[in-house]
């Protein structure tokens, strides 16, 4: 689910110099947000997705058109607002990606409330709502996404209300968000949350992303999987005493770093399909949040080399395999003996 989706608009250019004139090629546009995002890395890896948002104004055919011909299964909930844009200027010699978000026209009380009543209709399986948007869907909903800012007329108490009713349908919940919304969504239990650093730094009010994490997680969050930039990511949870897991990839990337974070919430998600208690004090459990650390780094990883926000290079699968997890697992652990 994409609150405030954007129709993204990207450029590349040899050197970006300010307040020079550039000659560029032709540019990208993709629908886009994050949740898009999510959902386009979902359906590349051939996991059965709904990417569900809202569409308006002449940015909104435009992000409806792409949707269609991208094969990726969607439902969009028509709003009297037009969609926003998003434009990335991406400097290939510099490998840095200036972004420049519009804020996204306000939705009414009614939009607002008709986006809530689809995403809970997706998630109950009602398939009147989904046969139109994804008639090849699978059997069950395991994980809803939501991800991106809010829009004007969402407020974070909204988020949290949806996050508390998605919960009593028996889905995991992951959320990646800003600001009071975050916050919000800890409270009302999301399973996951899936902050930056500094997005944790703003909410919390804490420097340290331990300590910020701790605070989610004594909201009501199960899992927060903190992304860190180069330095890869800290998953923490209040198993092994509420030690965090730390995974990175041993070396630098140059590349466009915008569709990172959207691809290790896809990870994310493709991990917690599992039915297994994350936050457990067992083997299973610590090995199954090592998967999801590694998975998370390797797909945000091979995003950086990918063109575009919500796609993976190739080389995904050898990342993972390169990921660096940190600490190792328990003594307990390494010799297959449950610590309960």
């Amino acid at each position: 689910m994409t609150p405030n989706p954007a129709l993204d608009l990207t450029w590349q250019v040899d050197r970006l110099v300010p307040g020079e004139t550039h000659r560029v090629g032709t540019g990208t546009t993709r629908a886009g947000g994050k949740g898009v995002n999510v959902a386009r890395v979902l359906h590349g890896q051939g996991i059965d997705v709904l990417a569900l948002a809202t569409a308006g104004g002449q940015t909104g055919a435009e992000f409806a058109a792409e949707l269609v011909a991208s094969g990726v299964p969607h439902r969009l909930v028509p709003v009297s607002g037009a969609t926003r844009r998003s434009v990335a200027i991406v400097d290939t010699d510099a490998a840095h990606t200036a972004v420049l978000n519009e804020h996204g026209s306000p939705l009414t009380p009614d939009e607002a409330a008709a986006l809530d009543t689809a995403a809970l209709a997706a998630a109950a399986l009602d398939t009147a709502a989904l046969a139109a948007a994804a008639p090849d869907a699978a059997a069950r909903v395991d994980v809803v996404v939501i991800a991106g800012s809010l829009p004007p007329g969402y407020a974070p108490e909204q988020l949290g209300a949806l996050v508390t009713a998605l919960n009593t349908s028996g889905v995991r919940v992951i959320v990646d968000t800003s600001g009071p919304g975050l916050l919000e969504a800890a409270r009302a239990g999301a399973y996951a949350l899936k902050p930056n650093g500094e997005e944790l730094t703003a909410a919390t009010g804490l420097d340290d992303p331990l300590a910020g994490a701790r605070i989610l997680l004594d909201l009501g969050a199960t899992l927060v999987v903190v992304s860190l930039g180069g330095d890869g990511l800290m998953l923490v949870s209040r198993a092994e005493g509420g030690r965090p897991v730390r995974a990175r990839l041993p070396r630098v990337l140059r590349g466009n770093a915008t569709g990172a974070g959207d691809a290790a919430v896809a990870a994310i998600a493709a991990t917690l399909v599992e039915p297994i208690a994350f936050d457990a004090d067992t083997v299973p459990a610590a090995e199954a949040r090592r998967r999801l650390a590694r998975k998370a780094v390797a797909w945000s990883a091979s995003a950086v080399l990918a063109p575009l926000a919500g796609s993976l290079s190739p080389e995904h699968d050898a990342f993972e395999r390169e990921v660096v997890v940190e600490p190792l697992l328990p003594r307990t652990a390494e010799t297959h003996e449950d610590p309960a």
